[in-house]
């Protein structure tokens, strides 16, 4: 958390980029701290489309068509070119934020599911019409190609009394996805986790996948449940918004993020797959979890903040260092040498 005061927009700070604002396709993605509300300063993004993931404290979302409280368990989206400011509801707040240059986020086509799971229609919320009539100097930045230009206004940019149409921000809550999983054996694909994704034209990829990994049972026998070791043609960056994730099970701590862009390989740690493969495979229901992936299939480029921070985990490759051959060469080996 910052020392200094700190907004919503002050304390944005970019992690990753990937595609180009300019011919609208990609994304970024940030993390935001604040401890002070913005008062007299409003901003919009005429570059992209805001999804923010609240990790720690409540944010008042206060758009031109409406308020929205968001805090940790729930998202919201503010649409490109939304004029908004950010209050804080209870201190200081945290929460990451993926920046969509392309198609506008929707539901996932749902294919066999059927109508039902996953993230429900229902469960999105929009908010009613507000205003705030106030005629006091103000400032209002606009983020446009890749750079910020402030302007002074004489009143509040969010004096806008009605609304009509669908072109709306919404919330939703995580704890309301419905998800689905094998219920014999084997690891489906975590596209069965994706809440929103914004479509990239190219069939079996997106501009931006957002998937979550929240509670849910685990039933699957014969099976290593966790992740498998596997490299993608979607590049991956990891939140973790509380709890603990089944597949990294130390170094892996809410606020933090993590990086596995296109065919790099990656998987559990030697903790997690020792656990999973000898575990009883009973019924397990995973509690008091929540982690997300913004997914493309761009690579994510990281910046030169992200590159330098204190914080980065200079031995993270080490959490595979314990993993050894277990192959004797039998046809189905010897899984206790």
């Amino acid at each position: 958390m910052p020392n200094v005061e700190t907004t919503f927009v002050d304390g944005i700070r970019t992690v990753t980029t990937a595609g180009d604002v300019h011919t609208q396709v990609g994304m970024a993605t940030h993390v935001f701290v604040a401890n002070a509300s913005m008062k007299d300063d409003y901003f919009f993004n005429a570059d992209a489309e805001l999804l923010l993931v609240a990790q720690e404290g409540g944010i008042r979302v206060m758009t031109e068509m409406g308020v929205m409280e968001v805090t940790p368990g729930e998202i919201c989206v503010v649409p490109r070119g939304m004029v908004f400011k950010v209050e804080l509801m209870d201190g200081p707040v945290r929460g990451y934020m993926c920046e969509n240059y392309g198609a506008k986020f929707t539901l996932p086509d749902r294919g066999p599911i059927g109508a039902n799971c996953l993230a429900n229609p229902r469960d999105f919320k929009t908010p009613v019409a507000w205003y705030e009539e106030k005629e006091t100097p103000c400032r209002l930045t606009v983020k446009w190609c890749g750079t910020f230009h402030v302007t002074e206004l004489g009143h509040s940019p969010l004096d806008v009394v009605a609304w009509h149409g669908n072109y709306t921000p919404y919330k939703y809550d995580l704890r309301t996805f419905s998800p689905v999983g094998a219920l014999l054996f084997d690891h489906p694909d975590p596209s069965i986790f994706t809440v929103l994704t914004a479509p990239s034209g190219e069939a079996g990829t997106a501009n931006i996948d957002f998937v979550i990994f929240p509670e849910r049972w685990m039933v699957a026998e014969n099976t290593f449940r966790p992740p498998w070791y596997h490299r993608n043609i979607m590049s991956e960056f990891m939140g973790l918004v509380y709890g603990q994730y089944d597949a990294k099970e130390e170094g892996f701590v809410p606020g933090g993020m993590s990086l596995h862009n296109m065919m790099l390989s990656h998987g559990p740690d030697a903790l997690g797959f020792d656990k999973a493969s000898t575990s009883d495979l009973k019924p397990q229901k995973l509690e008091n979890t929540l982690a997300f992936m913004f997914e493309t299939r761009f690579p994510q480029h990281l910046t030169k903040y992200a590159a330098e921070l204190e914080t980065l985990q200079d031995n993270y490759a080490d959490c595979w260092q314990g993993l050894r051959k277990r192959f004797n060469g039998t046809p189905e080996g010897d899984w206790n040498e």
